[in-house]
């Protein structure tokens, strides 16, 4: 009865989430036009405004009790008050309408932990790496799991269907994954839920398989002790956040204020509060 109090206050909380995302950007789409011109450190500076976006979890932005709270939104705050302007926090939870937002000018940064790969790189530039993360296998403990054991190694998820948000970064490393073991692995792309609703699924045992970063896994775990969060599916990976590439100055004000901020006892409580 307990957990499924903790489940039901939970989802609760995720609805409320949803609500704040649809007004917030409902509020974006009627309230600014694409601007043409184009938009660096020096333009933002003169605006006096910086439109981020971020994700909705316990690492982006989350309701807590009457307050937000997240690692994303503490930086964000750090950096707002360093260089003296208005950060416009969005919330869109899609990796892939971010980057397109980032393209059309909605936003002049995507704060969000983003895999680093070559693909993006391509398109996109990011700032020194602010964090480092692996994709893991959530599935439930055998005493969960009428008595099934956890996969532990690649080679058994052959056959298996794996339950991911729609455009997750854990969907080309299960490509990958699935072409390293000769065999199919079924990636079921979920176009309404995000990382933590499907590792809460799979905690209650509506499905079995999701993937989540080993950072999230680690917070989500110690309120559903129902999920095992040991077998990896990727290497450590850099996560930055992510401008436009004719953006150069405001990237490099961006690392300036990182490498600064990051030696500093605000940056090490900010960490060690949500890691």
């Amino acid at each position: 009865m307990q957990y499924r109090k903790r489940l039901y206050l939970y989802l609760l909380l995720l609805l409320v989430a949803v609500v704040m995302m649809i007004l917030l950007r409902t509020g974006i789409k009627g309230s600014r036009e694409i601007s043409p011109l184009p938009r660096d450190y020096n333009e933002i500076m003169l605006s006096g405004e910086l439109n981020v976006v971020t994700d909705y979890n316990s690492i982006g932005l989350y309701v807590s009790g009457d307050s937000l709270q997240g690692f994303q939104r503490e930086m964000l705050l750090a950096l707002e008050k360093e260089w003296g302007i208005r950060v416009n926090l969005f919330l869109e939870n899609s990796l892939d309408e971010n980057l397109e937002g980032l393209q059309t000018r909605r936003y002049d940064l995507v704060a969000r932990n983003i895999p680093v790969n070559t693909e993006l790189k391509d398109t996109f530039a990011f700032t020194h790496p602010i964090t480092l993360n692996k994709q893991v296998l959530i599935q439930r403990k055998q005493e969960y799991n009428d008595s099934i054991g956890p996969i532990r190694q690649h080679l058994d998820l052959a056959g298996k269907t794996i339950r991911v948000a729609g455009d997750s970064p854990a969907i080309l490393r299960l490509n990958n994954l699935s072409h390293e073991i000769g065999d199919t692995i079924f990636i079921v792309e979920d176009p309404t839920y995000e990382a933590e609703q499907l590792v809460i699924m799979v905690a209650s045992g509506d499905i079995d398989f999701t993937v989540c970063d080993e950072k999230m896994a680690i917070r989500l775990a110690k309120l559903f002790p129902e999920i095992d969060i040991e077998t990896d599916i990727s290497f450590t990976q850099l996560e930055s956040w992510a401008v436009r590439k004719n953006s150069p100055a405001l990237l490099d004000s961006l690392n300036s204020w990182l490498d600064r901020f990051k030696t500093t006892t605000a940056f090490s409580r900010i960490y060690r509060k949500y890691y």
